[in-house]
């Protein structure tokens, strides 16, 4: 077994020194693999950082009150009497003066121009009152100051200054007749609230004319994670067409929008795979009949066949690896920590990072070896059953 070993550890060896011999072929493996890894770790860390803003959105002990069957915010109503209902349910944690612990918030679309394109885009706009900030763990005023209630000033978040224009600090924007100035910039620690504009609920309400009407409901829970008391009631209320999700589980759902991205990422990344596959094949088969000389020599003096089957097929991994290796720093490089804005589920943008984990690398090296494995496979099975003797005749 050890002298198996050693054979192949010496084809490998052959092999590796003769890749000067085929330079230009084995860079362009080299380079087919990384371009299929680059592309598949980008869709891959798209998805992740898409999923990972919204995780950090939710809390397990904030719950979501919807219209039932709206699919996001933008599509509900909730009535002043609904949200009235409502903030009776048991399980509702209370305020220091002993009231209903909640913010009733409205969702609309202003328009904005994305800085990377130029385009015109859908950007939320959240109507909301300062119990509101409470319930959100994380808001912090990074510059200037809240909004005053009854005035048409608002704040915008870090992810609308970074992709968006014409939203700084003491600008003023316009929607439909209406001027709006911006007084400070807020924080939620990454979360998908900061591709969002903050205004007064009721000025959201009357300017934008949304009557006594809201979008959404927000509750701090007494006992996090428990909604089984508001959902028994909503459930028992004929008047309540209502959904209601602790935060954490609504935005999770949200985040399967973005879903479709992965599995196109993995299908654009398999199509680009077999083109790479057969440049490996191409390259290995190349490089065995430019060594038929060698590996016949080497069968001669006692080599066994699986010597040159592994050691042909170790070549083409080494390939692949290098490969992979390649594509995942420069998917590294220049994809991990990129901030961009895509449309979420609501039809609005929402700013996000590219976030690689080292799953991803994982996914991206894996593949990569499944090239080189398969395309080294029936070259290096050539190289094992080569004729010793028409090696010799082809040499000479």
């Amino acid at each position: 077994m050890f002298g198996l070993f050693s054979q192949i550890g010496t084809v490998i060896v052959m092999n590796i020194r003769s890749l000067p011999q085929r330079l230009w072929m084995s860079l362009a493996a080299v380079l087919a693999v990384s371009v299929v890894v680059a592309v598949l770790l980008s869709f891959l860390s798209m998805s992740n950082g898409f999923a990972s803003t919204l995780d950090g959105t939710g809390s397990d002990s904030v719950a979501i009150v919807t219209r039932s069957g709206s699919q996001s915010e933008l599509n509900s109503v909730i009535s002043r009497d609904s949200v009235n209902i409502v903030s009776t349910a048991p399980g509702i944690a209370t305020t220091t003066d002993g009231q209903p612990f909640y913010s009733a918030e409205l969702y609309v679309v202003v328009d904005g121009i994305k800085k990377s394109s130029g385009t015109e885009v859908n950007i939320p706009m959240r109507g909301i009152s300062r119990t509101g900030f409470e319930l959100r763990d994380k808001v912090e005023i990074v510059e200037g100051r809240v909004f005053e209630p009854g005035t048409n000033e608002l704040i915008v978040g870090q992810g609308v200054l970074g992709q968006f224009d014409g939203f700084d600090l003491g600008q003023e924007v316009t929607f439909g007749k209406t001027r709006w100035s911006v007084v400070g910039v807020f924080s939620t620690g990454g979360s998908a609230f900061e591709s969002e504009l903050w205004a007064d609920a009721r000025m959201v309400q009357d300017l934008f004319n949304r009557g006594n009407s809201f979008q959404t409901m927000r509750i701090r829970l007494a006992e996090p994670g428990n909604v089984d008391g508001i959902r028994e009631m909503i459930e028992n209320d004929p008047r309540l067409i209502l959904d209601v999700d602790t935060e954490s589980d609504y935005f999770a759902t949200q985040g399967e929008a973005l879903q479709g991205i992965v599995f196109f990422g993995w299908g654009i990344s398999i199509v680009m795979g077999l083109g790479a596959l057969a440049g490996a094949l191409n390259t290995m088969y190349t490089s065995v009949a430019s060594r038929s000389a060698e590996i016949a020599t080497l069968r001669a003096i006692g080599f066994s066949n699986l010597s040159a089957f592994f050691g042909t097929l170790s070549e083409s991994i080494l390939l692949s690896l290098v490969g992979g290796v390649v594509g995942a720093l420069v998917s590294y490089l220049f994809m991990d920590g990129l901030t961009t804005a895509t449309m979420g589920p609501g039809f609005t943008q929402v700013v996000f990072t590219f976030e690689l984990s080292p799953a991803l690398f994982q996914n991206g090296i894996m593949l990569a070896l499944l090239i080189g494995l398969v395309g080294g496979f029936f070259p290096a099975w050539r190289a094992a059953r080569l004729p010793v003797i028409t090696a010799f005749q082809k040499a000479t």
